[in-house]
């Protein structure tokens, strides 16, 4: 196969391959984003502490994460088909990436989260902060260089999952390589797909370890002191106290 016949293939390829990640990435960081901070809310001595609640979603995030994820999607094709209506194609794809992707990295969202300093918690407590307040002004903003880190192994993983996806017909450069690479003994073009496929990766990663890099700078020339204080001179109980100082 000439070059002029593999370009507008690889250049499809392509486009599916990062429509597929970029929606499955979106929704799972909206979905799992809530569930790692609620896992660490509810754990024990956490700010709403609920043990049954606690161990039912970590079961759950369990057992979706232990699935492979081949067999994740021969299961999801009803609710698949429901959703979009199809079990073939991209926009099909998108349904079993995203709810493998959801547990994935809401697990990656606990382990940062549990990371940030107990004591500015404390402080927020101490100034009446209100469990939504840390959750918005502590936990998010000190996690996010973890987070951003956890964002950039939730879309290399899901690159990967794509690649799996095509083999049951949902497109993208997995398709590519398995169809005409494979099944047609297009060998050059099937290393040409793995060869695009580790430029994507190695790009992203680069891009996910500058930001993450990045903020913890920022967070080190900032440090938790002005963060407080800027929590205290926001707060309502302290201006209150402050007047009638």
């Amino acid at each position: 196969m000439s070059w002029s016949e593999m370009q507008p293939l690889l250049s499809q390829a392509c486009g599916d391959t990062l429509y597929m990640v970029g929606w499955s990435t979106l929704i799972a960081v909206v979905g799992g984003l809530p569930l790692g901070i609620l896992l660490v809310l509810t754990d024990r001595g956490g700010l709403l502490q609920n043990i049954l609640a606690n161990k039912l979603i970590g079961q759950t995030v369990n057992i979706v994460r232990s699935m492979p994820f081949i067999i994740l999607m021969v299961a999801l094709m009803t609710f698949t088909r429901l959703v979009t209506g199809t079990i073939i194609g991209r926009e099909a794809a998108i349904v079993p990436l995203a709810i493998g992707a959801i547990p994935f990295f809401a697990r990656l969202v606990e382990t940062a989260v549990r990371e940030v300093d107990g004591g500015l918690v404390e402080a927020v407590q101490a100034m009446g902060g209100n469990t939504w307040t840390i959750v918005r002004k502590v936990l998010v903003p000190e996690a996010l260089p973890s987070l951003i880190a956890g964002t950039t192994t939730t879309v290399v993983a899901l690159i990967g999952y794509s690649a799996m996806a095509g083999t049951v017909g949902a497109g993208g450069l997995g398709d590519i390589a398995i169809r005409y690479g494979y099944q047609r003994f297009e060998t050059e073009l099937m290393w040409i797909t793995v060869a695009i496929l580790a430029v994507v990766i190695s790009l992203i990663q680069f891009a996910g370890d500058l930001a993450a890099r990045s903020l913890h700078r920022r967070d080190g020339r900032s440090g938790p002191a002005p963060r407080l204080r800027l929590l205290k001179a926001t707060d309502p109980a302290s201006a209150d106290v402050g007047k009638v100082a």
